[in-house]
């Protein structure tokens, strides 16, 4: 274990090293009141594809910044206990098939998981018409700056979905738990720190955390090798070095988790190649609630035994 990685003493104390933006305070305020001025247009409509006897299953969309239409599929039982659970997919995957999603609607628990704007999967209108992109998204915008990130906008996405599903009239809003794996790990905690009133969050091994320690690293796997590609194609000799990490840091997780305050159980496979140990212990040293860890020492970016079955029974205790 941790073959490739500092020890697991430096670990438990790592603050991270991608830089902090001066004003990445201000850009995020500035940035929820853009998404406030945005109007949701939220629709619900009925998912025939999968009907249920004891729950409506509908396909959930809503406009988020730039005017993109996002898409979500969500679960409302009949008999809604009130509590909530928000599913993030991972990178270049779409969100999970409804039969995923029947666990935490037989509890009782509204459900809603999201899919990630330009990630190829539930078309919307507000997808260029031929348009096909799996990687990259890391990067897309960098040229633009801060505001062009498009993971500025996935971000806050998530806070919009939080806003939509805690309004309904069967859940309570205090009651609301994010989770999932890699990208979706990453988004569950991005997505607790946006929307104050999340309660509980399990994330697994999260990418979106401590870019220039990924890319320092220099593992040469997705996804964070495409910041190598990035710089190959648009600055070989580095010369916009700092400014890239620096810009990259108004995306990261890191700088974000001090604002979590919901409960947070962090699952890390100490093996893990695409989401370094160090870059999700940047984030974990540095949130702001109640927080555990669930350590894998043999391995990657895997699945974990009993993980899922360990979320599911901590949401349905604690929310």
């Amino acid at each position: 274990m941790l073959s490739f990685e500092m020890s697991a003493e430096e670990l438990l104390t790592y603050q991270g090293t991608n830089p902090r933006p001066a004003d990445f305070d201000q850009f995020w305020e500035k940035s929820l009141v853009e998404l406030a001025a945005t109007e949701p247009e939220t629709e619900f409509a009925e998912a025939t594809d999968f009907p249920l006897p004891f729950a409506k299953t509908e396909h959930l969309y809503f406009t988020g910044t730039g005017g993109y239409r996002v898409h979500a599929k969500v679960i409302r039982p009949h008999n809604a206990e009130g509590p909530a659970v928000l599913i993030f997919h991972g990178y270049g995957g779409e969100q999970p098939k409804w039969v995923e999603l029947l666990p935490y609607a037989a509890r009782g628990f509204t459900v809603a998981a999201l899919d990630v704007r330009e990630q190829v999967a539930f078309r919307t209108d507000s997808q260029q018409a031929n348009s096909f992109s799996l990687r990259n998204h890391l990067v897309e915008g960098l040229d633009d700056g801060p505001e062009g990130l498009l993971y500025r906008h996935v971000f806050l996405d998530t806070r919009r979905l939080a806003d939509i599903i805690g309004a309904l009239p069967e859940v309570d809003e205090t009651r609301i738990g994010t989770t999932g794996w890699s990208q979706g790990g990453g988004l569950s905690l991005v997505c607790a720190a946006l929307a104050p009133g999340i309660k509980s969050t399990a994330s697994v091994f999260p990418f979106l955390v401590d870019y220039q320690r990924a890319w320092e690293l220099n593992l040469e796997k997705g996804p964070y090798d495409e910041i190598t590609t990035w710089f190959k194609k648009r600055d070989p000799r580095h010369l916009r070095e700092q400014e890239v990490f620096t810009t990259l840091g108004y995306i990261d997780l890191q700088h974000l988790a001090p604002k979590v305050q919901s409960d947070v159980t962090l699952y890390i496979g100490l093996e893990d190649q695409t989401c370094p140990p160090s870059t999700q212990y940047a984030a974990y040293n540095k949130l702001g609630g109640p927080k555990q860890l669930r350590v894998y020492p043999d391995f990657g970016h895997d699945d974990l035994p009993g993980a899922l079955d360990e979320i599911f029974q901590s949401f349905s205790t604690n929310l």
